[in-house]
């Protein structure tokens, strides 16, 4: 009988970074792929992106209805519990033998809360990691407490998965899963990249995805606009702005890009979503990447691209050291802009390894979900450290 394992995705970036391992489940004669598209995928507003699924060929077993129209508190504090009443029937229907999911988003707490109840076994990819600005943080080491096997991106975040309390023959350091698009995707040229967004690149190029810092109240505005201000600096600069997600706060953000775009629009584009070809093919052409998305720290130093990553999002992550981490005033990002130009700092970086390359992730992840013993798996015990 083959082992049955529910993929949840809710973005389009955690799709893009599931979608080696989601094929290979799809392929592999002793699995049975069941795949849940909730959260931004099913949302018009954020680009519909389970378009992008269904051109891929992936058949999508179910579709969740969770996202509310609202970026407040309140509005995200109901998605959240709609997501637990969906997700606990969706799991009466399908009856998974084991649940994979990714990161640390409110509609994957979601996800996993009802497959904790549920009694169905989580596999977690990407616990153990630390963005202090985000309520992704507590919610990433919640949902790791909820799994039951752990695929980690950095031996740090392996350790600090069994520091939470879990198991080490349970945690599995495999990299980060997005490296592996990389090494698999034939990329686009210059010209098809171009022509694929119907916009010419300059001498100089910046791809700059912001999102709101969740811990923060009302901040959103007043650190964009600085972002901005720092852009303004650089006037023949050609701009590549990526929307944020479903945050609190994101649309304030998304109002502003459309401002700068309309204002100037022979220099500036912006897209809901790139996709993955589009996205990992700009980062090629790209001079900098200016922003706080993960992706930044994760996959961008394999290009060998310098990340100006601003404020605490992604305070506490490991970063290699084509990172350089800025203040949110205009004068502290468009400092840290010039240092990613200069030929001092691009001649450091040029032979670094991406400290989160550990080879292709797909390979070593499926094996397990194939293969590990889930008997008696869902009763847990509290692994103590000896100091």
């Amino acid at each position: 009988m083959k082992r049955k394992i529910a993929v949840v995705t809710g973005t389009r970036a955690e799709f893009g970074l599931l979608f080696n391992v989601i094929k290979s489940i799809h392929e592999e004669n002793d699995l049975e792929l069941q795949l849940i598209a909730t959260g931004m995928h099913l949302s018009p507003e954020f680009g519909l992106t389970i378009q992008e699924i269904e051109n891929l060929g992936i058949p999508i077993t179910k579709k969740v209805e969770t996202l509310l129209s609202s970026d407040t508190t309140v509005g995200v504090s109901k998605s959240m519990g709609l997501g637990m009443i969906s997700f606990s029937e969706v799991f009466d229907e399908l009856k998974p033998d084991l649940c994979l999911v990714l990161g640390d988003r409110f509609e994957i707490f979601s996800a996993v809360s009802a497959a904790m109840i549920s009694r169905i076994p989580v596999a977690h990819c990407h616990g153990g990691e630390a963005t202090e600005g985000l309520i992704d943080e507590p919610i990433r080491h919640s949902i790791t407490k909820m799994s039951h096997i752990h695929f980690t991106s950095t031996e740090v975040y392996k350790q600090r998965v069994i520091q939470l309390g879990e198991q080490p023959e349970r945690v599995f350091n495999v990299g980060a899963l997005g490296i592996e698009n990389i090494l698999n995707m034939k990329l686009l040229t210059k010209v098809d990249f171009e022509k694929s967004i119907d916009f010419k690149l300059g001498t100089k190029n910046f791809l700059v995805t912001y999102h709101p810092v969740t811990l923060e109240k009302e901040t959103s505005s007043k650190h964009f606009s600085s972002l901005i201000s720092a852009l303004e600096e650089f006037p023949d600069s050609k701009i590549i702005f990526t929307m944020p997600n479903a945050d609190t706060d994101g649309r304030i953000i998304i109002k502003l890009i459309e401002e700068y775009v309309k204002a100037n629009p022979k220099r500036t584009i912006a897209f809901k979503s790139l996709g993955q070809l589009r996205y990992l093919s700009a980062l090629q052409y790209m001079d900098v990447i200016i922003g706080n998305s993960s992706s930044g720290i994760l996959e961008v130093p394999s290009f060998n691209t310098p990340t100006i990553d601003i404020g605490d999002r992604q305070k506490g992550r490991v970063a290699g050291p084509s990172i350089i981490n800025t203040s949110y005033d205009s004068k502290s990002i468009s400092e840290g802009i010039r240092k990613a130009l200069s030929k001092d700092f691009l001649d450091s970086i040029r032979n670094e390894k991406n400290p989160y390359d550990a080879g292709k992730s797909s390979k070593k992840i499926v094996p397990i979900l194939k293969t590990f013993p889930l008997k008696d798996i869902l009763k847990k015990q509290f692994y103590n450290i000896v100091t």
